[in-house]
């Protein structure tokens, strides 16, 4: 009996530690997508048959005065909204039924619809995520403001990337390549994301600014999605309660820093892109369901709903920069195709554009997997993955 209790405890301990959190999150990230596709579609005229939260078998669902089915489904990774016209949840046509349609059903097709409003149509979804995740941003700084560190060196690790750089106990960072650094935090990101990069690195160090050039070390360390491979300086900040400072900021203010967080997120998705097509990262790094559970669980225990909240604005800004990769399937890939058409003056051929979607989707069931795959490892053996 005491086995299964604690087998039971066990049970609900993941339900409600992570996967709540987890479907919480992508729930709220999957809907205001498809919210962006489904209100730019209808003030199109586009009939909209069903706009869903998640694939496969329906759970729950019911229709609206026009006609639309919202459901709820079993596979929770996803949604789409299928427009009156469309073959499937991907969008792609129904050629035969296009062929036979009415003047009448023409009106209300997504297919018939000039390639400009087509083309909104699928750019609305990553741009509501690009939107969630400013408002929701800005909406925590504006509430919260934010607690930082003072980016000062109390520390500066011996035979360390600072060491050779020359920086001292009592530097003041006030800028790296550019950007103003206004945390200790603040520096940390540039850094973590520019391993074995030259940075230019400004300091205040008695009343007086000095440059400094500085190459972070790929170092493993440990993050909120496991070991991960960044880089590191070597300088420890200042641990005393005259380093810490709270800053306010007023709605204007906010929305900018929202924008420029969001900004940041999309930056370090391509800077690690950009490293994994020059052989500098490994593929290992990429993320799948399971870890983004797993965070979204840890997050929500450690930091609150504040947290969690922040998690689903860095996830809504992924999930619409993803979708916006020109691989057919995603929305980026439809977006290509529609700049074809706009170039050629006609569409690409129906076979043509099947070859492209089938090929899009191998490709995106072979990354889910690739990922589920990374996630399992980290899980199993974390030092596997640290590469240690």
């Amino acid at each position: 009996m005491e086995f299964l209790s604690a087998i039971g405890g066990g049970a609900v301990d993941i339900l409600f530690g992570y996967l709540v959190p987890f479907l919480f999150v992508l729930a709220v990230v999957v809907f205001v997508h498809e919210m962006g596709h489904f209100l730019v579609g209808r003030w199109c005229g586009v009939g909209v048959q069903a706009f869903s939260i998640g694939f496969g078998p329906e759970l729950v669902g019911w229709n609206d005065r026009q006609g639309t089915r919202w459901k709820v489904c079993a596979i929770p990774l996803g949604g789409y909204v299928k427009f009156f016209g469309d073959a499937g949840a991907a969008s792609t046509p129904d050629n035969a039924g296009l062929s036979q349609m009415s003047e009448s059903d023409r009106a209300k097709s997504f297919h018939h619809k000039p390639v400009a409003q087509r083309a909104a149509i699928v750019a609305a979804g990553p741009i509501a995520n690009f939107i969630l995740a400013i408002l929701v941003f800005a909406g925590v700084f504006w509430a919260n403001g934010r607690t930082v560190l003072v980016p000062q060196v109390d520390v500066v690790l011996e035979n360390s990337a600072a060491e050779r750089a020359g920086f001292q106990p009592g530097d003041l960072i006030v800028e790296i390549d550019g950007r103003s650094i206004v945390s200790f935090n603040d520096m940390q990101r540039i850094v973590s994301s520019s391993a074995e990069d030259r940075l230019s690195i400004v300091v205040e160090r008695d009343g007086r600014l000095v440059t400094l050039e500085a190459t972070p070390e790929r170092r493993v360390a440990e993050t909120a999605f496991g070991a991960q491979r960044i880089g590191m300086l070597g300088i420890q900040a200042a641990n005393s309660p005259d380093a810490i400072r709270h800053i306010d900021y007023g709605p204007i203010e906010a929305l900018g820093l929202g924008a420029y967080e969001s900004y940041f997120v999309v930056e370090r998705t391509f800077d690690y892109l950009g490293q994994l097509i020059t052989g500098r990262e490994s593929a290992d790094q990429l993320s799948g369901p399971i870890r983004i559970a797993k965070v979204s669980g840890d997050v929500a225990e450690a930091g609150g709903i504040v947290s969690l909240i922040t998690l689903m604005a860095v996830l809504s800004v992924s999930i619409g920069l993803i979708n916006l990769f020109p691989v057919p399937m995603l929305d980026g890939g439809h977006l290509m195709f529609y700049a074809v058409e706009a170039a050629r003056g006609r569409p690409l051929s129906e076979n043509a554009q099947e070859i492209g979607f089938r090929i899009g989707f191998a490709l995106v069931i072979f990354l889910m997997l690739f990922a589920t795959w990374n996630d399992i490892v980290h899980l199993i053996n974390p030092l596997t993955a640290e590469g240690t």
